[in-house]
């Protein structure tokens, strides 16, 4: 097997066992044995496990933002879309939350790699935002309703909390385009 597949089929096995029970509870043997990758391989791809949580949390940035990316812009950018991409994704039965938050929450303090992908995404997120309503208290707003959200649909166990952002949301554009608030 070469480099590039040991790779992807060890972020697979890491995505899945990762989001589905946390970071911290998953051991090397366990990405190891779901990837069918040898030990060796793992450790010469992924020299240790924040390596690898580092690079499960940068693959999942990338397929996150363009699946949100692809909805909103068939949605002819809308930023409220981004709340109806929200709310189907909360609907998932996989759905646990933001693996970024959850990642951040298991690590207290995580290492570097870890840290550095978790701010990375958060920044992209945001940016984006600011792509889309071309103002950064707006965006800002937008972001933090985004990420409650998200939280509170995690915690409830509730897909309608991103419905809850949304209207919060439209209230905020609606005030924009009337020129109230900054």
């Amino acid at each position: 097997m070469n480099t590039a597949e040991a790779t992807e089929r060890l972020l697979e096995a890491a995505e899945d066992l990762f989001y589905t029970q946390g970071v911290q509870s998953v051991g090397m043997d366990a990405v190891r044995e779901r990837s069918g990758v040898s030990l060796k391989r793992l450790y010469q791809v992924f020299p240790s496990k924040d390596d690898l949580v580092a690079a499960y949390l940068n693959k999942r940035d990338e397929r996150w933002r363009r699946s949100l990316r692809e909805f909103v812009s068939a949605r002819g950018d809308d930023p409220l879309a981004v709340f109806d991409w929200l709310h189907a994704w909360f609907s998932e039965p996989t759905f646990r939350g933001c693996a970024f938050v959850n990642s951040f929450g298991e690590f207290g303090t995580p290492a570097p790699g870890v840290a550095a992908a978790i701010q990375h995404h958060k920044d992209e997120v945001r940016r984006y935002l600011r792509g889309l309503v071309s103002e950064d208290a707006l965006a800002d707003q937008l972001f933090s309703l985004m990420e409650g959200a998200t939280v509170l649909a995690a915690i409830k166990s509730d897909p309608g909390e991103a419905l809850v952002g949304r209207a919060a949301a439209e209230t905020l554009v609606a005030a924009r385009r009337a020129g109230v608030g900054g």
